[in-house]
């Protein structure tokens, strides 16, 4: 299978991660002999600077046309080991990456004799596909610098902001009838007490004074073509106009939405429990000694994790398991803000953890001091709120008076409600971006590539992605901004080459390969009086869902061809010679 070729072959302890599981030495000496290596190492991490040369000057020194990597995930180093491969003078798309780390040694921790035969075949694998490998070449596409940003809060337009100021000419889409999202409406908000609506103003009228950025309100997305660089997407604007845009990339920060508490959930619907979202909407439009129904409000209770961090029950079959960040700092902010008002106001917050991170700590112990009352409930005995004969009451057992029930007379109780994902039919179907179990919008890799998604060119930012507060919002706006940067400023982009090919002699186009697609990239063709499949290689992800339904074996993927896959099945499923 390797005839003629000069492979090596290079094995990561990973600083134990694989060697404490794995005898590194001996897959390095049992994969010695396979045909084409001509040399076989392990180093304690082969990302390391020193490491990469040393393979570097092997593949200069012993002529390789070949390079297997077994080490940590392709998600972590596969780049880094592609550019290694270059610098040494191999085609990049002749290195091989095994995963001997996640797919080997943390499988089997408890079988390091298993393990390291395991670990044998997989790295026999890699090298009968790396002997089977042909160079390829990326890709190149040109890049339209232009971008759509959808949704128009304060991650949307800081993110138009920025991307203006890179030079990019932007069209920024709102779905409302007025930009600015939830913040908009908002007055003093945690850490600094600036006015939400302030803030929103501020960033309207600045967006309203660049020539390069178009504010699109009372719009939609209704369909999307096209690829990475160049985007045909068409906007709905009003009750029937419609605008045909041309983009390079895309950010995507449609918000959230606030949850709706059921009848009945923490005495929701009776007079006097409102939802954080309501009670400023009323409170931040009041001066003076706080009021509810004209009357003062003496005794108030604020009960946390409204909506979050729910267990599965028959009264709420589809939990939010998540923690929604926000709710802690602004429940303890409103408490700071609020003794700040004339009258007398006794505030209960009834918590079960509180999670006031990184410097809104501060807001935690000020609300503390200036009186407001703690009480930290158990998750499996929630508050319970009442209305009674003497009014508006709330029972709760305050762990920190030992279990002990307390009955808390009150005239008004504030529900501090959590974020749910924003329900967007038409954009998600147009998008057909991914959404994760607590149905945010999903990036590709929450450490290594956080705004990017499964569509190339289209990233997501703020609280479409996850629970976040305004400044991780507007962090996530800036990271989406710097990768559409990265991509539309030097004019292309380079697209991996692994992507379907069609043996047009063999196919007759019967369309199954086009249903399987789910990125829309096969189209039907013709010519000689035939008609075949045609792979839209910008398009295509090399995802594969259309190798197995072909009925003529007529396509298959770069870099995975049948080959390939085959020798690699006989490689791994070959008996391991036990030392």
């Amino acid at each position: 299978m390797a005839t003629g070729r000069r492979i090596g072959v290079f094995i990561c302890h990973c600083g134990g991660n694989i060697s404490d599981y794995v005898e590194v030495a001996k897959v390095a000496e049992a994969v010695a002999s396979e045909p084409g290596v001509v040399v076989s190492k392990n180093h304690m991490f082969t990302c390391s600077d020193a490491a990469q040369q040393e393979m570097i000057d092997d593949i200069r020194e012993l002529k390789l046309d070949g390079l297997v990597i077994a080490s940590c995930s392709p998600k972590l180093h596969m780049f880094t080991f592609r550019g290694m491969a270059e610098r040494g003078g191999i085609n990049q798309y002749q290195y091989v990456h095994v995963n001997l780390r996640e797919q080997c040694s943390w499988a089997h921790t408890n079988d390091k004799i298993g393990a390291t035969e395991k670990g044998i075949a997989l790295v026999r694998a890699g090298i009968a596909k790396a002997a089977l490998s042909t160079p390829l070449t990326a890709l190149r596409v040109d890049t339209i610098p232009k971008v759509l940003v959808i949704g128009a809060g304060v991650s949307g337009l800081r993110a138009a902001l920025a991307c203006s100021d890179m030079g990019l000419s932007v069209f920024l889409v709102e779905k409302q009838k007025q930009a600015g999202g939830a913040v908009k409406n908002w007055g003093k908000m945690a850490p600094d007490n600036q006015r939400g609506s302030d803030i929103v103003q501020k960033l309207l009228d600045e967006v309203n004074a660049r020539e390069n950025i178009m504010l699109y309100t009372d719009a939609e997305m209704v369909q999307k073509s096209g690829y990475i660089g160049d985007f045909k997407v068409t906007l709905r604007v009003g009750e029937s106009d419609s605008v045909e845009l041309n983009v390079g990339a895309m950010i995507v920060a449609t918000g959230y939405d606030n949850y709706q508490p059921a009848a009945g959930e923490f005495g929701y619907g009776l007079d006097g429990v409102v939802t954080l979202p309501e009670f400023r909407d009323f409170a931040d439009q009041q001066e003076g000694e706080l009021t509810y129904n004209g009357k003062p409000v003496k005794n108030m209770a604020f009960i946390y994790c409204v909506g979050s961090r729910q267990k599965k029950s028959k009264a709420c079959p589809e939990p939010n398991e998540y923690c929604s960040r926000y709710c802690c700092n602004a429940g303890t902010h409103m408490a700071v803000t609020l003794e700040g008002r004339p009258g007398e106001l006794n505030q209960y917050h009834l918590y079960r953890d509180i999670r006031t991170y990184g410097h809104n700590e501060l807001i935690y112990e000020d609300a503390r001091r200036k009186g407001a009352v703690f009480m930290r409930y158990p998750d499996a005995e929630p508050p319970v709120v009442s209305n009674g004969s003497d009014g508006l009451g709330v029972l709760v057992k305050d762990q920190l008076m030992g279990g002990e029930l307390v009955e808390i007379p009150v005239d008004l109780v504030v529900l501090v409600t959590g974020m749910v994902p924003k329900k967007n039919e038409t954009l998600m179907n147009t998008l057909k971006l991914p959404v994760s179990k607590d149905g945010f919008l999903n990036e590709l890799h929450i450490k290594l590539r956080p705004v990017e998604t499964v569509i190339d060119g289209v990233f997501i930012a703020g609280s479409a992605q996850s629970p976040k507060t305004m400044a991780e919002s507007v962090g996530s706006a800036l990271a989406a901004v710097s990768k559409s940067g990265g991509l539309l400023m030097k004019g292309y982009v380079d697209l991996e080459p692994l992507v379907a090919k069609v043996d047009t002699d063999k196919c007759i186009w019967c369309d199954e390969c086009l249903k399987a697609c789910p990125y829309g990239a096969i189209e039907r063709t013709g010519g000689d009086g035939k008609e075949v499949a045609l792979v839209v290689k910008s398009l295509c992800k090399g995802e594969g869902g259309c190798v197995p339904v072909c009925p003529r074996d007529a396509i298959e993927i770069e870099g995975y061809t049948d080959r390939q896959i085959t020798a690699m099945i006989d490689a791994c499923s070959r008996e391991v010679v036990k030392a």
